[in-house]
């Protein structure tokens, strides 16, 4: 896959930690995903399109994303909206649980009359990633309007990649979910699903419930994500045996860095095999650290 203008689309929050003192950064899904995406692949053109409010913190924000060396031209301003926080609660496997403030968020914004980015401004791009978070957030009729964009967009040659990330709270039932998650699988050209999420919100029985229904739904090519087992490659035979993590301090983006490592690899023309085990080993290395972003002198190499 020779491409090299990636958008990455979704929400980018104010990030709060307790654990070991106080912690105030930023992160979310696809905005991991673009910052380890870019560090991975220096050479690749990695764009986050989003909407940020007029306040200090988005001014933070935005800066903070130019740090990390991404194109942040398609991030729109708005006033009377600030950014999304989350703060986060840990465990004592390391496992992550959530508290949200995000009603009053610019990126539920994004695409709509008080947005000056638009759909056809991501006419730009040769890859589109998004998750099921990008598009819970939305409103419907924009969420509609997306889906039919990325059908388009297709149809011209382009690409869309797809993490479903599945967050209850973000939909208004569960059935509603699986109508909206269902349909982006079937619009996605690389999906990078994960187990448990996939479980929890379609209620399959088990990984091969799982495998069939994403075949039901046009999924062919991809990974799934199955946590300490390693992923599972779709589409195609892979057997692999993955390094185990050693130290799992915070299990917090451990999905998102491997969606980087894995595109890397992808949009670099590499083997199914080079790109499971880039991006296995790169949230291998996340895990071992407190917080969505290893810090910059941890330079993430696969």
């Amino acid at each position: 896959m020779s491409m090299t203008r990636v958008a990455c689309i979704g929400e980018a929050m104010i990030e709060l930690s307790l654990q070991n003192g106080t912690h105030i950064g930023f992160a979310g899904d696809t905005l991991n995903t673009a910052i380890y995406l870019k560090r991975v692949w220096p050479e690749g053109q990695v764009s986050y399109v989003s909407a940020l409010g007029q306040d200090s913190f988005s001014d933070q924000m935005l800066a903070y994303m130019q740090d990390e060396m991404l194109d942040t031209s398609h991030v729109a301003r708005i006033s009377n909206h600030v950014p999304g926080l989350y703060a986060i609660t840990l465990d004592s496997a390391g496992e992550r649980s959530f508290t949200y403030w995000r009603e009053n968020s610019a990126a539920r914004q994004l695409f709509g009359a008080n947005c000056a980015v638009k759909l056809p401004n991501l006419d730009a791009f040769d890859l589109l990633y998004l998750s099921g978070i990008t598009v819970a957030i939305l409103p419907q009729h924009i969420r509609d309007e997306l889906y039919q964009y990325l059908v388009e967009f297709r149809a011209q040659g382009g690409k869309v990649a797809f993490d479903s990330n599945y967050r209850p709270g973000l939909w208004p039932d569960q059935e509603t979910a699986r109508n909206v998650i269902s349909d982006f699988w079937s619009i996605c050209d690389i999906a990078l699903p994960s187990l448990d999420d996939e479980i929890a919100l379609f209620g399959d029985a088990d990984q091969a419930a799982v495998l069939a229904r994403l075949q039901a739904c046009g999924v062919r090519s991809g990974a799934l994500k199955r946590g300490a087992e390693g992923p599972y490659a779709l589409g195609k035979t892979v057997d692999i045996d993955f390094a185990q993590a050693v130290d799992i301090v915070d299990t917090t983006a451990a999905g998102d860095s491997f969606n980087a490592g894995f595109l890397a690899a992808k949009l670099q023309g590499k083997p199914m095999e080079d790109c499971l085990i880039s991006g296995h080993d790169l949230a291998t290395k996340v895990i071992a650290h407190a917080g969505a972003i290893l810090p910059k002198n941890q330079k993430n190499k696969r």
